[in-house]
């Protein structure tokens, strides 16, 4: 069992000529339905309310086979509201309420059981679900892998110095990191994206990756760098790329069987080819979400189809 631990909400998302159009989102989220569409068994921990955006939520979850373990509660569900620019790219406006009151308690028999737990974005820094979220990373930790996107939203951070610590806090947790080249830049605007990377692998992860949109991935792991070129695509938005990248990449490294603790030393083992492999999966993965409206994550035949059109 794979499990997702962060927020649910519903992105609003205006641009152009068009109406205003609600979409389930959240980055955990995504990557839990993510995973689902590639074929694993995920679990997804985290909050919505009794209305209609919860009911969206709770139906788009039940629709892609994601497990809850959270009832919905009596505060509102979170909200997004963004505006596309020309190039598909959103800023938002958060309305959102983060506190996961009774996990882990209602969900221990979730993490004991978990080979992977992923984590990040709002999770990670908003109180007082970040904590729990923190133990429940740690109590996973001796058993199952651990992934972390930290997707930073900078609206949340009201001390940066207090943002970067809590962020390479989890980075030391983790074996697998991805962040997109902006997050990078935010938290250490004094060194390159790459140096942070590699500073980064020295905390302890397995393999760092920095995504740059169009420029595609480039990764480090003990092995060195290596980098694959983004697939060329028709962009409608690039909303939810970045998690349809993490969700293909940690289904390629389920894939080949290098998940759970006992895998560690095989994670750490990958070779340059393997690495690269990897990367170009998960781009391929993120090149087709951009190719469609909102957070919508491909099935594995759909990757399998952008490879053929790009071949």
């Amino acid at each position: 069992m794979l499990t997702v631990i962060g927020e649910s909400l519903v992105d609003v998302l205006s641009g152009g000529m068009s109406a205003p159009a609600a979409y389930v989102g959240g980055s955990p989220l995504n990557v839990a339905v993510g995973l689902a569409r590639l074929d694993h068994p995920v679990t997804f921990v985290g909050r919505y309310g009794k209305d209609e955006y919860g009911a969206m939520i709770h139906e788009h979850l039940r629709a892609n086979s994601v497990l809850e373990v959270l009832a919905p509660d009596d505060h509102p569900t979170s909200t997004a509201r963004g505006v596309l620019d020309p190039a598909g790219a959103a800023t938002y406006e958060f309305d959102l309420v983060w506190d996961l009151s009774g996990f882990p308690e209602a969900g221990s028999a979730v993490l004991d059981e978990a080979r992977l737990v992923h984590t990040g974005s709002i999770a990670t820094m908003v109180e007082p679900g970040a904590g729990t979220v923190l133990e429940a990373v740690m109590r996973s930790r001796p058993h199952a892998t651990i992934s972390f996107d930290p997707n930073i939203r900078p609206s949340f951070v009201s001390d940066h110095a207090e943002a970067v610590a809590k962020v390479e806090q989890f980075v030391q947790l983790s074996d697998v990191v991805r962040a997109s080249d902006s997050d990078l830049e935010w938290l250490y605007p004094s060194r390159s994206v790459e140096d942070t990377a590699a500073a980064w692998l020295r905390m302890g992860p397995a393999m760092v990756v920095a995504t740059y949109g169009s420029r595609g991935p480039w990764g480090i792991t003990a092995a060195g760098p290596t980098q694959v070129a983004a697939p060329i695509v028709d962009v409608v938005d690039t909303v939810g790329a970045g998690d349809s990248f993490m969700a293909a990449l940690l289904s390629a490294l389920a894939d080949r069987d290098l998940l759970g603790a006992e895998h560690r030393d095989k994670l750490r083992g990958l070779t340059l080819d393997q690495f690269t492999e990897v990367l170009d999966y998960a781009a391929r993965a993120a090149a087709v979400t951009v190719s469609r409206a909102g957070a919508n994550p491909p099935g594995r035949r759909e990757i399998s189809q952008q490879h053929s059109a790009a071949s």
